[in-house]
């Protein structure tokens, strides 16, 4: 959010609050990015269909549609709107930079087990089709492991790492202080979620 025109206490408390019609114009997102759409996933699951399909239908009305997360985090940053959805790091890695794009943005976390405090898993797996299987399983094994765990703690993505043991990134909020919502990440229905989203036209 823009820290030069919203204070903490004038934030949405909830994902959902940005449904309010007191949110009309003053907010933005990225729908057509798999971040954004696997966050609508989380809300389909926790609140279901007809609550996420008023959401969107809600979201259309409200937001202003950019292409990327970068693009978001800049407009915020440049005044241009009050705030966006975005995931955490596209801000740490800017302001690890020369942060010219986010001097102005300050990040707000919905916790709560709220479907916007949902956190989003990146998967790794081995092509049956791979003519190196072994090689890939090794790969795999070592990004799991205290090896490329080690990468996201002290490397640029400011991503979180969760093998077991595993420091993050001591610039984030604690994993376990984000109060992220119970989701089976194997149940997320990503047709049903571009459909909705199509449906409502956001994309």
């Amino acid at each position: 959010y823009d820290k030069t025109k919203l204070k903490e206490d004038q934030l949405p408390k909830s994902l959902i609050d940005l449904a309010d019609p007191s949110w009309k114009g003053r907010w933005a997102a990225s729908p057509s990015g798999a971040d954004f759409q696997a966050i609508v996933s989380a809300l389909l699951q926790l609140k279901g269909e007809p609550a996420t399909t008023d959401w969107l239908k809600a979201m259309k009305e409200n937001f202003t549609a950019y292409k990327g997360n970068n693009t978001v985090m800049k407009a915020v940053n440049a005044g241009e709107i009050e705030g966006g959805v975005i995931y955490h790091y596209y801000y740490f890695g800017d302001q690890a930079k020369t942060g010219e794009n986010s001097k102005n943005v300050a990040l707000h976390y919905f916790k709560n087990q709220d479907p916007g405090a949902f956190v989003s898993i990146s998967g790794g797996g081995v092509l049956a089709s791979s003519k190196y299987p072994k090689e890939a399983q090794a790969f795999l094994k070592w990004v799991t492991g205290k090896g490329g765990q080690d990468v996201l703690k002290n490397g640029t993505s400011f991503e979180y790492a969760v093998g077991k043991g595993a420091d993050s990134n001591p610039k984030l909020v604690p994993l376990a202080d984000l109060q992220a919502p119970k989701v089976d990440p194997t149940t997320l229905n990503s047709k049903k979620v571009t459909d909705l989203m199509t449906a409502a036209g956001l994309l």
